[in-house]
């Protein structure tokens, strides 16, 4: 509506974000809730780690921490975090040398929690990038099981094989794979499976401010289309009673909400399981009532993240 339009020509010069974009958010939020996801959105992100657990332990690594006078405090919502109080350069560190943490946004490891694998688990993390998460689930899954870390990008799966060796863990099998492809090993074979779909990162702009500005709508229904495709591709590898998670580091209905119903919809063997009965183990299930899951930093103080956790009914 024209009123909509008005206000999001108003709150985009005032917060700088492209005009569309807020207009979106408001059509999504309303006012108050695009104000502040605004506001958060333009504070810089706080740094933060994910202890390796399969090394030390969070008060461990926090004392180690502080013997190089760095000072930090646990996170508030993920049990494997710290937050770092000054930024600095930590990758020169010896602890961080000998895996004792990775840098990794709360909200990125609270997705891995609702993967939610055992220790015996067959997971494919079918857009691995960097392997933040591959390393979170097999530090969750006490090096055991075995984990499938796939990537079209074959730069970004060297990197996380570095990650591997500094990490100690074994159980994560990295390969390259073609677009549009799925290694056959793998259909109807995992019990779990994560689908981190490439997204227009929107969640992240706390860390890349400039990037809102290379972000369209033409991009947006680009990428829904590409998350639609990896989302239906991937789902074929989840046996009878796996679990599918689906998440993205955006906050755009359209590549998260319309997504996930626009696969339930020809997909009816699929059904949406409430994340908060997952959560409740790490006494995290008031972070959300709804079927669907939402982090955002104006309420959370992460990154923006979404995620919709559903089973494959027998």
């Amino acid at each position: 509506s024209g009123a909509i339009l008005k206000s999001a020509e108003r709150l985009s010069i005032e917060y700088s974000f492209p005009v569309w974009m807020v207009e979106q958010w408001l059509q999504c939020y309303g006012t108050e809730e695009t104000v502040k996801l605004c506001e958060s959105l333009n504070q810089p992100a706080p740094l933060t780690l994910r202890v390796n657990t399969l090394k030390t332990t969070v008060e461990d690594c926090q004392r180690a921490l502080e013997r190089e006078n760095i000072q930090s405090e646990r996170t508030k919502l993920s049990p494997f975090g710290l937050n770092v109080k000054k930024r600095m350069n930590i990758f020169q560190l010896k602890i961080f040398q000998d895996g004792f943490f990775e840098v990794q946004d709360e909200g990125s490891q609270l997705i891995s929690l609702l993967v939610d694998p055992k220790p015996t688990s067959k997971v494919v993390d079918a857009c691995a990038g960097g392997g933040g998460k591959s390393l979170a689930l097999a530090a969750l899954m006490k090096n055991r099981g075995v984990i499938h870390a796939l990537d079209t990008n074959t730069h970004r799966l060297e990197g996380l094989r570095k990650r591997i060796r500094r990490s100690g863990v074994d159980t994560i099998r990295v390969r390259a794979v073609e677009e549009h492809t799925v290694p056959v090993y793998l259909i109807n074979a995992a019990d779990n499976v994560l689908v981190d779909a490439p997204c227009s990162g929107l969640g992240t702009i706390r860390r890349n401010p400039g990037m809102k500005w290379s972000v369209t709508p033409e991009t947006v229904a680009e990428l829904n289309a590409k998350q639609s495709a990896i989302l239906r591709q991937y789902a074929a590898c989840v046996k009878l009673n796996g679990r599918l998670v689906y998440a993205t580091c955006t906050m755009m209905k359209s590549e998260n909400d319309d997504v996930v119903e626009s696969f339930l919809a020809d997909h009816p063997e699929f059904e949406i399981m409430e994340p908060s009965t997952i959560l409740k183990r790490y006494e995290l299930e008031s972070l959300t009532k709804e079927k669907y899951f939402h982090l955002s930093p104006h309420v959370n103080g992460t990154d923006g993240f979404f995620a919709a956790v559903m089973r494959r009914k027998g």
